[in-house]
């Protein structure tokens, strides 16, 4: 018996430790708090908390739907377990400065109305931080409902697969959070890895999204860096809409089934260093996207490289790889479009040129579609006569004679060698 006291009270010791650094009196001594921890009551504990503490969580399941009100630091030691029991929000932060690190939160509710979440960010708890987490078995893993300068970082999330897509929830969701970050997460099943609206000045870099619906999707976001991101085996990569002045760089979408990045009436945003691999039905789609500035990025085994519509102006397209897609440029339009600055275009592999000077660039500009191409977009029945005579004498006439080419992309200084592309190395490193 003596024993047994013994164990029992250091583990409520261990339980509502607060460091001598926040400067109040242990949480959770005092009358009942054996109670407390017996009974794994996280809200109790809370409450009995010192403002701006640090609060020590010993091994076990504790419930969840709890309210954090005051700023202070929740710390699991071991495997910890925050349970919703599959009702609300598991953990609600309502005040600044609050830090939640190594717990496993899961069992939130499955109602996208009232916004269940594992962990679900008030417009109150500005500078939040949520980081080294388990989140999972959520309906949404992390919302920032309008906090600013909140971090997301180090987390494992798993989104639920037994519902139907559009059931689900996404893995980060960010609504009118200006500042905040999301960081350095494995984030796995679900609708939407990350899911940004009506936002500015955020930072999505170095996660990994896998097996979503799209990897990170941005609506009316403005301002924004995405950077380092891994998305593998989504139904599409980095999907783009409504959004303006984004940085977007050394991203990486691999065996992404329908696109790779699209961009939707997204503006003025430059895009560096990216590379689609293993592509699936377009590596781009750009659909009245206007002044974006694509450089040094590479496009691989899709069927269409880049596919390019519906009055997208003003775009600078330099120093990007096309290699080895069915079709690498896809316009349907009967404006020139010239693709190269100051003497330098873009590599394609399948421009069997010469480079008789040495300088890197192709002796004659580069062409991908002509006319026969513009025909089968229109028609795709034409198909059929692809080898006939007729057909075959077009071409040739094309290409004897260009000036009867319609309107379309030409490459005036096409390159010999595709440029070295970070994201590209990335995926040759972990074939």
């Amino acid at each position: 018996m003596r024993a047994r006291g013994f164990i029992r009270a250091a583990a409520v010791a261990t339980a509502v430790l607060v460091t001598a650094a926040a400067g109040g009196a242990p949480a959770g001594t005092g009358p009942g708090a054996g109670v407390l921890a017996e009974t794994r009551d996280l809200a109790a504990l809370l409450g009995a908390a010192s403002t701006g503490g640090v609060l020590r969580l010993p091994e076990g399941v504790y419930r969840g739907g709890v309210v954090i009100d005051k700023p202070l630091t929740l710390i699991g030691e071991g495997e910890v377990v925050i349970d919703g029991g599959g009702q609300g929000r598991v953990i609600e932060l309502a005040a600044p400065g609050i830090t939640l690190r190594n717990l496993t939160i899961r069992g939130s509710g499955a109602s996208l109305d009232r916004e269940d979440a594992g962990v679900y960010v008030t417009q109150a708890a500005d500078g939040a931080v949520v980081a080294d987490n388990r989140i999972v078995g959520n309906l949404i893993g992390v919302y920032l409902k309008g906090p600013d300068d909140a971090l997301v970082q180090g987390n494992t999330i798993a989104g639920r697969m037994d519902l139907r897509v559009s059931e689900r929830g996404n893995g980060v969701q960010l609504w009118n959070t200006p500042g905040s970050k999301v960081i350095g997460n494995r984030i796995v099943g679900g609708r939407d890895g990350i899911f940004t609206t009506t936002s500015k000045d955020n930072v999505f870099a170095d996660n990994v999204l896998e097996d979503l619906r799209f990897a990170v999707h941005y609506m009316y976001t403005n301002d924004s860096v995405l950077s380092g991101n891994r998305s593998l085996n989504n139904d599409a990569g980095y999907v783009i809409m409504f959004s303006h002045g984004l940085t977007v760089e050394n991203n990486l979408s691999r065996s992404d089934r329908e696109h790779g990045f699209v961009f939707n009436y997204a503006n003025s945003s430059k895009l560096r260093g990216n590379a689609v691999v293993d592509g699936g039905d377009k590596c781009v789609f750009i659909y009245n996207a206007n002044k974006n500035d694509f450089r040094e990025n590479r496009f691989e085994d899709c069927a269409v490289g880049i596919h390019f519509t519906a009055g997208s102006e003003r775009n600078t397209i330099v120093g990007n790889a096309f290699i080895r897609n069915e079709t690498q440029v896809k316009y349907v339009g009967t404006r020139y479009l010239e693709w190269a600055e100051n003497g330098v275009g873009n590599y394609w592999s399948d421009n069997a040129a010469f480079d008789l000077d040495g300088d890197g660039i192709a002796d004659r500009p580069y062409r991908p579609n002509g006319l026969v191409d513009q025909i089968v977009w229109r028609a795709p029945a034409a198909k059929l006569l692809l080898t006939s005579p007729a057909v075959q004498l077009i071409q040739w006439a094309q290409s004897a004679f260009p000036a009867i080419l319609p309107g379309g992309v030409v490459d005036p200084h096409p390159l010999m060698r595709p440029p070295a592309v970070p994201a590209a190395q990335l995926a040759e490193s972990r074939k």
